[in-house]
């Protein structure tokens, strides 16, 4: 036992996604690296179609009241993004309204057991961690799996510095 460690049973760290989540912090108008996965990392948005409704899903302005979706990138088995946290929004409410949202809208219509495996991954990017850095690592994620060879083949996926608005609205290639 190490020197001034109390090793008592309420000192414990807590398992699971809540452990995870003990003592951090959201904080209104920092940005998030945020990572989730499918249930079971079946890979649903493989499925073009699949894909496409889930990327509308996503950008619905609905969800994005009170932070904003920077950058995006939906890949066959997961979702990464740059989130903005807003004002009187923390990053598991936001996360999971977009979770829930997304599952909800995805199922009508089809027959699934749930989308989203449950908690999620963040980073909390620094102030001096350069964002378009960041979005260019999210973006980048098809490249790196070796689903296209160039990002411009791949439509699933979105920056704020575009300025062109949501891929998923653009017509399928």
């Amino acid at each position: 036992m190490l020197a001034g460690m109390d090793q008592s049973a309420h000192h414990r760290p807590a398992q699971g996604h809540a452990g995870l989540r003990r003592g951090r912090r959201s904080i209104a108008g920092h940005v998030y690296l945020v990572t989730f996965v499918t249930r079971d990392r079946r890979p649903l948005f493989s499925d073009p179609a699949m894909a496409h409704d889930m990327a509308r899903a996503i950008t619905d302005k609905r969800l994005w009241y009170r932070s904003r979706l920077m950058a995006w990138v939906l890949m066959p088995d997961h979702w990464h993004g740059l989130i903005e946290l807003g004002a009187m929004e923390t990053l598991p409410v936001c996360v999971q309204r977009l979770k829930a949202n997304t599952s909800r809208s995805f199922r009508v219509g089809r027959q699934h057991d749930g989308v989203w495996a449950p908690g999620f991954h963040d980073r909390a990017m620094r102030s001096s961690d350069d964002l378009r850095a960041a979005a260019r690592y999210v973006i980048a994620n098809p490249l790196r799996a070796g689903l296209v060879d160039e990002i411009g083949k791949y439509p699933y996926w979105d920056a704020v510095w575009l300025g062109n608005g949501c891929l998923a609205d653009r017509p399928e290639r």
